[in-house]
């Protein structure tokens, strides 16, 4: 119903922004992915949307990568799948890795975010892995993120030293890709970009 919204960015608060569009301040609900991107108020925006009707109310959810929102829709497709748990799964992790962990059964992986036990997990992987799209189409997803069991382990450990899942998902951004570094080496650096904060 609504594609995407354009204004200018006058809030953003732990699970929402506030973005001033043709007169009027609209609430936005989005995963930590995308509120980290929003860091200045009275900036220019565009996100994805996904406006969602309920009996209770209704809500728009906005992603800065189009893909994230088509796997917000997916997500809440599913039978005990809340919008809430969508998007606390996309601010762990980003649609690529979503993909790829359903894609390889990684019920470990997509048991780290909030709400998402092993049972979720699992039914997350029987209803979606037939339905997901090629991950050669979705490009090569954000710079600087470590894959597969690796970046699994990396969210473990920060996670299990008393970080947030978002606070985790960050610090993961920052670990370069291309220097083939340890796992020990990967955490090392986390925990550096968290004392330069």
């Amino acid at each position: 119903m609504i594609e995407s919204i354009h204004g200018i960015l006058e809030a953003c608060r732990a699970d929402q922004a506030i973005i001033r569009a043709g007169g009027f301040s609209i609430r936005v609900f989005a995963p930590t992915s995308t509120l980290q991107r929003l860091n200045e108020t009275g900036m220019e925006v565009t996100l994805h949307t996904h406006f969602h009707v309920r009996e209770d109310g209704m809500s728009l959810y906005g992603f800065f990568a189009e893909e994230e929102r088509d796997a917000f829709e997916q997500l809440i497709s599913i039978s005990g799948v809340g919008p809430k748990v969508a998007l606390e799964l996309l601010s762990v992790m980003d649609a690529r890795t979503l993909f790829k962990a359903i894609a390889d059964e990684d019920q470990q992986k997509l048991a780290l975010a909030p709400g998402v036990g092993k049972r979720l997990a699992a039914r997350l992987v029987l209803e979606l892995k037939g339905k997901l799209p090629a991950l050669a189409a979705l490009g090569g997803g954000p710079g600087g993120y470590t894959s597969g069991k690796a970046q699994s382990e990396v969210l473990e450990a920060l996670m299990g030293l008393g970080y947030s899942a978002a606070e985790a998902q960050a610090a993961l951004g920052k670990i370069p890709q291309d220097q083939g570094l340890t796992l020990e080496q990967q955490i090392t650096f986390a925990l550096r970009s968290f004392a330069n904060r």
